[in-house]
Formats: C-alpha cells, sequence, structure tokens
C-alpha cells in the first residue's frame, strides 16, 4: 500500500510532467515559475518527493518522475484537463475553469470521475 499523497505533493508532481511536456526538462525554478511559489518552498517539497521516491533529481538539478510520481502526475493531469474542458463547455471562461479544477481534480473520487469522463466522452 503506497503513503498517501497530499494534495500540494500532487499538484507539484502534475507541474512537473506539464513542464517535461513543454520544454523537455525541469528544474526547480520551472515549478516556482508556474506555480508562483518560492525557490524555497519548491526545494522543501522537492527533497520530501525525492525522500518519498516519487521523483529523482541529477546532478545539474534536472527533475525527473520517477515511476509512482508519473502514475500520480498523469492521473491527476488527465483530471485537470478533462473538468478544464468540461467547465468550459459549460460556458465558463478558461482562467476559471482552470483554477476550479485545479480544486475539484483532488477531492473528486475515482467512481465520480469515471462516471464524468463517460459522460464527457459520449458528448
Amino acid at each position: 500500500m503506497a503513503m498517501p499523497i497530499y494534495e500540494s505533493a500532487e499538484d507539484y508532481l502534475e507541474a512537473i510532467l506539464r513542464i517535461q511536456e513543454e520544454k523537455g526538462v525541469v528544474h526547480s525554478v520551472d515549478i516556482a515559475e508556474l506555480k508562483h511559489f518560492s525557490k524555497a518552498s519548491v526545494s522543501v517539497a522537492m527533497k520530501k518527493l525525492r525522500e518519498n521516491g516519487y521523483i529523482s533529481m541529477e546532478k545539474n538539478g534536472t527533475l525527473n518522475l520517477l515511476p509512482p510520481g508519473r502514475e500520480i502526475a498523469e492521473r491527476i493531469y488527465e483530471r485537470h484537463q478533462l473538468l478544464t474542458r468540461l467547465f468550459v463547455s459549460l460556458g465558463v471562461d478558461q482562467k476559471t475553469a482552470e483554477d476550479d479544477a485545479c480544486k475539484v481534480e483532488h477531492d473528486l473520487s475515482e467512481i465520480t470521475f469515471q462516471k464524468l469522463k463517460e459522460a464527457f466522452e459520449k458528448k
């Protein structure tokens, strides 16, 4: 049984995945810029994620998702993307839809998310 992961850790893992897809490489400063966090708080979070086996860090500071971290990041990112598209389709502006998706993506049960996904993909 994996240790429970906190919402903030999920956010960091998702941020790493998003930056990796956009830029190819990820450094702590990229996460600080994306999330509007201080470099110090990002540094503390990266240390915890490394200690828990979610990410690795190269000597040059490049961050990489390890399989358990990638799995979580992809799950959260999928939720984020689907919820954002769903909210936009309901007439919510893009920025609000993204902000709200970020709030909901962590708390939604797997059952509810799957039902939303099925309903949205039928459209």
